[in-house]
């Protein structure tokens, strides 16, 4: 009598005829996902060096003279605008995912609470930099934050500081959607005090309100992509539904892209002499971010097309969409740190 022994069923990653399986991924699926990494670390180095180089860069041969701490500034506003846009995508969660029909369970981590923690302590930043003059302190001797109240950009900062406080309690409670609130009283602040009533504009409340849409627009835009490519991941068994969501999305970010459109050019037209665009700091700086648009525009234009074939095929595309989104918030960054441009004469507009 002979005693056989059983069989031992192959490893899912291993085919019977030693090929693998077909969700495991092929060596040129591994080279293409490292080409796309290696970009990714490229773009996200030129953001970190944009607080360094970019204000050297910008005001180099201009003859304008280079703001205490400009460097440090843009650092802090990246992350203050970073942490903007994460909340307001995670906000506009339930509102893209009540309309896609179907829509499963998994939503990706909540990263408001870190993102809320790290815009708060930019702010908090800002606000000792607001109170010292607008000159960061090199001690805790010249730290003066009674000073904050005694003038309206003090005012200001503090109450980016508290909304991104109550936005990130908002995200974390049983209505996260109410972050939506906090977060606009935020973005009205950042207006405000790009548009200070003293000042060369002869109606700053115009202005206020360009940059407002325009920063909230660009908010939505950016954190809702991510959020949407993060959720993607989770939704991989359910591609008709990760079609429905991403089309949802880029019928959205049309909308937004619209508005950045109109509010950017209304606020250039206000703003900026055309004939300072390569003489000055601020026309420098915006001609970068223009061109970050223009590319943003094309990956998205590319992923609307890919999403005809299903959701993974544009999310190459998209992915490279909000990293090269990511280095337009640190350029939209120090746009806000340089020197603004002076008129001699009347502006085109406002």
């Amino acid at each position: 009598m002979t005693v056989s022994r059983p069989s031992v069923a192959a490893a899912p990653a291993e085919e019977a005829d030693g090929s693998r399986g077909a969700d495991a991924p092929s060596a040129a699926e591994r080279r293409s996902a490292l080409r796309r990494g290696g970009a990714v670390l490229v773009l996200l180095l030129l953001a970190a060096l944009v607080p360094l180089l970019g204000p050297d860069l910008a005001l180099y041969e201009t003859g304008e003279a280079d703001a205490p701490g400009i460097g440090l500034v843009t650092l802090l506003r990246t992350v203050m605008f970073g942490a903007l846009c994460v909340l307001a995508g995670h906000a506009a969660d339930g509102w893209l995912t009540r309309r896609v029909p179907g829509a499963p369970a998994p939503r990706p981590a909540n990263w408001s609470l870190a993102a809320a923690g790290l815009g708060a302590v930019a702010a908090v930043w800002l606000a000792l930099i607001v109170a010292n003059g607008n000159i960061p302190p090199d001690s805790l001797a010249e730290l003066r934050p009674g000073r904050l109240w005694q003038t309206t950009d003090g005012r200001l900062a503090l109450l980016e500081v508290n909304a991104f406080i109550a936005a990130g309690y908002c995200a974390q409670s049983r209505r996260p959607g109410s972050a939506f609130l906090p977060l606009a009283v935020m973005a009205a602040a950042e207006a405000l005090r790009a548009h200070p009533a003293i000042g060369p504009e002869e109606d700053p409340l115009v202005g206020s309100a360009l940059t407002l849409v325009h920063l909230t627009s660009a908010a939505l835009w950016a954190g809702g992509l991510l959020w949407v490519l993060r959720t993607l991941r989770l939704w991989r068994p359910w591609p008709a539904q990760s079609a429905a969501l991403l089309g949802l999305y880029a019928r959205v970010a049309a909308v937004l892209f619209a508005a950045i459109t109109a509010s950017g050019i209304c606020s250039t037209l206000r703003k900026l002499p055309l004939d300072s665009l390569f003489t000055s700091a601020y026309g420098r700086v915006l001609v970068a971010k223009l061109l970050l648009v223009l590319v943003i525009a094309g990956l998205a234009v590319a992923a609307r097309a890919r999403l005809r074939r299903g959701a993974w095929a544009a999310i190459a595309p998209a992915r490279a969409e909000v990293v090269v989104l990511g280095l337009a918030v640190a350029v939209s960054a120090l746009l806000t740190a340089v020197p603004a441009p002076i008129w001699w004469d009347t502006p085109l507009w406002g």
